[in-house]
């Protein structure tokens, strides 16, 4: 076999830097180790092997400015770059034929997850179907509903009890037994393909589990990997650490570090006792991660969601939350994708200041990004029937860089955190403190005249700070509705959730659906029961999905056997289901080009989508009373005076006003 010879020192240009001198002559000292690895295959990979180089070469630079900032001054450092450089190799010769075609398709196709047909749902196997071969089952759901993004939350084996709903993870390279096998997945993950479906997973990279290999080496005493995490002898460094770190879990524990007996030491462990943080200054943590990483691409996946992205780096006098070198790291992953498999995605999950949130979202860093500050500010507005704080976030930080995206999201797996901007509601002459005491009154019912049903998450007495869980249908009255018994709330509930999957669904992003909000789900009380969840209020909007019920409601209307309950419950999934269809319909809900105007009132949101020629005006009407558009703010916007409006199917004359009713959504195209 015919192999590359290659100098990439003679390369450079006469004005190359100090440091593309020192990437190229790496390069070169590694490269025949390198064409060993190549030879180790079977096959001609000639081909295979200067995509490998031409991607080399194209970030190869990139990638070394970042580990040298990270890791240069190590003795061990051209160690580790040697052998994470075989490790692409190696992943590129164990990828799938299917899968190298699909990189080399998206390389050219960078805005490939930016299409109106994606929309997304995410879901617990177990909870959803019991395990990986009964989901595979139930793809024909996925087509039904409309979904083609698919994220699976955390499937890799974690221990019984102490998993924290899978984000405790003990291998990262074989699937919880009681879900399937590694095997099922990959046949998951084609099927899906097949049916133009992506698949998303978790890549929890800023913890382990205390039960995983490498912290059962350092319980052992093995001190090579003691330094796979923080480990202290006594308080002095815990102690220095904490008088800047915030408590994510107060009610669950207090700091942020854990005494171990059998070490006789103290953990960093940021979220549960049993997560224990990983120290991302060793670069042996760097390159044994990458390599996981590598092999979950393999798998056949679309996406990476990075969870807790920004605990990942630590500092000594800082609250080790967003540091510089956080990105760093992402980065240097990003471009070990760009090399080894170009088509995966990741997308950031950074529950933060929204000012740091964006932070992390670029075609070098994350290129999609859950999007925590409109959720919130959703279901602010819904609770203050007002859009002022709404559109004072949306009017300044909502725009992203090209090729990337945020995923829209009205509930997940996790809590609701009110992470607006403090100056954003003062330039508004509201007190961000007394706000929020007020939403979360508000979200748990606590507030005279709410219609929600939410429950505390994690709330503090001392500092008040609280979040909430609940279920979509909950939060927006349903739950409520339903007990009460009055069709008039009903109504309502309905409203309020249609307008909000449906600004979801337009506002510029993918749209992700817990999957349950697409029918209705309400709150599951009985997880008190299990003693391994009791103490978490989350699992209350993580109920088993029960089929019998649900197979029901997608049955045609007019079902003899339905209560009516499940009747209203059947109008939620057709009217979700609709929307889905709507927005597959429509090229302007591509992207995220997103422009607001004034609707010259309060209770109604208006945005319109520009996408290619095509333009799509959306209102949203946030109250529980009839409202009143002026036409001329939508002829001014939407270039036109006779309109059809999609979701009603109606047509609709913005020569004078446009009537709203009660959280009436509005999709106008110009006739």
């Amino acid at each position: 076999m015919e192999l590359i010879q290659h100098d990439f020192v003679a390369e450079l240009s006469e004005t190359a830097s100090e440091m593309e001198f020192r990437a190229a002559l790496t390069l070169n000292r590694v490269w025949p180790r390198l064409e060993k690895s190549w030879r180790s295959s079977s096959q001609d990979v000639t081909a295979l092997q200067r995509v490998f180089l031409e991607r080399l070469q194209r970030h190869w630079y990139a990638l070394f400015e970042r580990l040298y900032s990270l890791y240069g001054q190590r003795f061990d450092f051209h160690f580790h770059v040697e052998t994470m450089l075989e490790s692409i190799v190696v992943a590129m010769l164990q990828r799938d034929s299917e899968l190298v075609a699909m990189d080399q398709r998206r390389e050219v196709e960078a805005d490939w997850f930016q299409s109106e047909s994606v929309v997304g749902a995410a879901l617990y196997v177990d909870l959803f179907s019991g395990n990986l071969g009964r989901l595979r089952e139930n793809i024909s759901y996925f087509k039904q509903l409309g979904v083609t993004y698919l994220h699976l939350m955390p499937l890799f084996a974690s221990p019984d009890g102490k998993s924290d709903g899978g984000y405790a993870i003990s291998d990262y390279r074989a699937v919880d037994p009681r879900l399937g096998t590694v095997r099922e997945l990959q046949q998951l993950a084609s099927d899906l393909r097949k049916e133009g479906i992506l698949l998303v997973l978790d890549f929890v990279f800023n913890h382990t589990s205390d039960e995983h290999v490498w912290a059962k080496q350092a319980q052992s005493g093995n001190r090579e990997y003691k330094e796979f995490y923080f480990i202290f002898p006594d308080r002095t460094e815990p102690d220095q650490y904490e008088q800047h770190l915030r408590e994510i879990f107060p009610t669950v524990r207090r700091g942020n570090f854990t005494w171990h007996d059998g070490m006789g030491r103290w953990v960093w462990t940021t979220f549960n006792s049993f997560q224990w943080d990983l120290n991302y200054h060793n670069p042996s943590v760097f390159r044994s991660m990458m390599q996981e990483m590598l092999f979950i691409a393999n798998l056949g996946v679309d996406a990476l969601r990075l969870d807790a992205v920004a605990f990942i780096w630590k500092e000594k006098g800082t609250n080790c939350e967003n540091l510089p070198k956080a990105h760093t790291v992402i980065q240097a992953f990003n471009l070990f994708l760009k090399i080894a498999a170009p088509g995966l995605a990741f997308k950031s999950e950074a529950i933060v200041h929204p000012d740091e949130v964006v932070k992390y979202i670029g075609s070098d860093e994350c290129q999609i990004s859950y999007n925590p500050q409109l959720m919130a500010l959703l279901w602010e507005s819904l609770a203050t029937q007002k859009v002022a704080l709404l559109n004072q976030a949306l009017s300044h930080r909502s725009r992203l860089p090209p090729q990337t995206s945020w995923v829209n999201y009205l509930r997940c797996h996790d809590d609701i955190g009110w992470t607006f901007d403090d100056d954003d509601a003062a330039k508004l002459g509201i007190n961000a403190y007394d706000h929020r005491q007020f939403l979360n009154q508000f979200y748990t019912g606590r507030f005279k005249g709410s219609f929600a049903r939410g429950v505390p998450f994690q709330e503090n007495l001392e500092t008040g700070d609280m979040r909430i869980s609940g279920t979509l249908a909950s939060l927006a009255g349903l739950e409520e509705a339903l007990e009460l018994k009055k069709p008039d709330l009903v109504q309502l509930a309905e409203g309020r959730i249609e307008l909000l999957q449906g600004i979801s669904m337009s506002i510029g992003g993918i749209p992700l659906i817990y999957l349950g909000e697409e029918w209705g789900m309400l709150n599951d009380y009985d997880f008190v029961t299990n003693p391994a969840k009791a103490d978490d209020s989350r699992w209350i909007h993580r109920p088993k999905m029960d089929w019998s019920y649900v197979n029901g409601l997608c049955e045609v209307e007019g079902a003899s056997f339905r209560s009516g309950k499940e009747e209203v419950h059947y109008r939620i999934f057709h009217r979700t289901q609709r929307l889905i269809e709507l927005r597959k319909s429509q090229p302007a809900l591509a992207g995220q080009e997103m422009e607001l105007f004034e609707t010259l009132n309060p209770h109604v949101l208006g945005f319109v989508r520009i996408r290619q020629g095509h333009r799509l005006v959306v209102l949203g009407n946030f109250s529980d009373q009839p409202q009143r558009v002026d036409g001329n703010c939508i002829r001014s916007t939407g270039f036109g005076r006779f309109f059809q409006d999609a979701i009603a199917d109606e047509e609709v004359n913005a020569s004078d006003v446009v009537e709203m009713a009660p959280y009436q959504l509005r999709w106008l195209i110009r006739q």
